[in-house]
């Protein structure tokens, strides 16, 4: 028998007080209980995203909030900037064309955060764009771009900043309203540390302005009535209940925490794994502006990551995440993102290590779990 780790960048594992909970009896959406548990909820979203606003719950993956976004807001013919530079700028890009919006995208490569002045440049060259999408956290590149630095740029013209948050909301501090975001996505199986299934979204009130007037066709992803519904504490539609009892569970574990503690746990994370790479000799993807949410390593030439990676999953009992597109067997991403400690990281290490061994790699053996533990001390409780 093989003890199994997951730690990929989503799914992430899942508390075993919040399993228990989702593992209730089944109560039904359309009783005071479930209400009750649906207001606090509410409450505890918004201290999450850190705005006065609603932040609305969708029984979807993250991409249905991605989705729901631009149906709302846009319409045909209207003209977008989007920074690609990942799966998921990218993503944002085929959502907007698939319902004829214009894209003017601004592509960065891999690996790097996009310049301030490139988002500067794209706004004076195309002045009626209706919005500009980014991802906080980039998850295929391990990437963070400058959102507050957008959002200053934005909210001074007739332009939304919309946001991709999914492996950034409950990560690192993203104010939502302090900073100027008008839209915040996240997804639930990222820092939220449930399964998938549930989408969570926050509207400015200038962009809740804009989605009131004529806008993309849509039914299930319209976000008046759910707004109105869920104002009600309820929703328009069924909702994934047991994900939400979950939910309820996850919330009060994070404030229990105190979110710059959680921010910083993160970070300390990040940190001690970027610091095992280096001294693995691992290059790392993404060096000026790396995610406290995952780590990119460059593979040593000559090893294939598909085939290290699936080594790791199905002999050695490990989940990490490769690469996607270009970057398809070059690199290893681990993640560090919501229900992650300190041993999490020297297990990924620690495995990294003996799998690179075994794949013909020159190791010294300890190198990287002693540069994270030097990192990962720091925050152990004192004697």
């Amino acid at each position: 028998m093989i003890k199994r780790y997951l730690l990929t960048p989503g799914p992430t594992p899942v508390p075993t007080e919040v399993a228990l909970r989702m593992a209730e009896p089944m109560i039904h959406h359309r009783t005071p209980e479930f209400s009750k548990i649906f207001s606090e909820v509410r409450v505890g979203l918004k201290a999450l995203f850190q705005t006065a606003e609603d932040v609305l719950v969708l029984a979807s993956s993250g991409t249905g909030a991605m989705e729901a976004a631009v149906v709302n807001l846009l319409s045909a013919g209207e003209r977008v900037i989007v920074v690609n530079g990942g799966k998921f700028g990218e993503r944002w890009t085929k959502i907007c064309q698939s319902y004829g919006v214009e894209v003017e995208e601004i592509k960065v490569e891999w690996g790097e955060a996009v310049a301030v002045d490139a988002v500067r440049a794209a706004l004076e060259r195309f002045p009626g764009a209706k919005a500009v999408f980014v991802q906080a956290s980039e998850t295929s590149t391990t990437v963070v771009h400058p959102v507050e630095e957008i959002a200053a740029l934005t909210r001074t013209r007739d332009t939304l900043l919309i946001v991709d948050g999914i492996t950034a909301v409950g990560v690192f501090d993203v104010p939502m309203d302090r900073w100027g975001i008008d839209v915040l996505v996240t997804g639930s199986q990222k820092a939220l540390m449930l399964p998938p299934g549930l989408a969570f979204l926050a509207l400015s009130a200038r962009a809740w302005k804009r989605a009131a007037r004529p806008h993309l066709p849509g039914f299930y992803f319209d976000l008046m009535r759910e707004r109105k519904s869920q104002g009600e504490n309820t929703t328009a539609y069924t909702p994934a209940v047991s994900l939400v009892l979950g939910l309820h569970a996850v919330l009060a574990m994070l404030e229990r925490e105190g979110y710059p503690n959680v921010f910083a746990r993160h970070a300390r994370l990040a940190a001690a794994t970027r610091a095992a790479g280096e001294a693995l000799g691992l290059k790392l993807l993404a060096p000026r502006s790396p995610s406290p949410a995952a780590t990119g390593l460059y593979l040593p030439g000559g090893i294939d990551g598909g085939k290290l990676t699936k080594y790791l999953r199905d002999r050695v009992g490990v989940s990490l995440a490769g690469g996607q597109d270009q970057l398809k067997g070059k690199i290893l991403r681990v993640a560090h993102v919501g229900y992650f400690g300190e041993f999490d990281i020297v297990t990924a290490v620690a495995a990294i290590e003996m799998a690179l061994g075994k794949f013909g790699a020159r190791v010294d053996f300890g190198s990287g779990v002693a540069a994270a533990e030097r990192v990962l001390v720091e925050g152990l409780p004192s004697a």
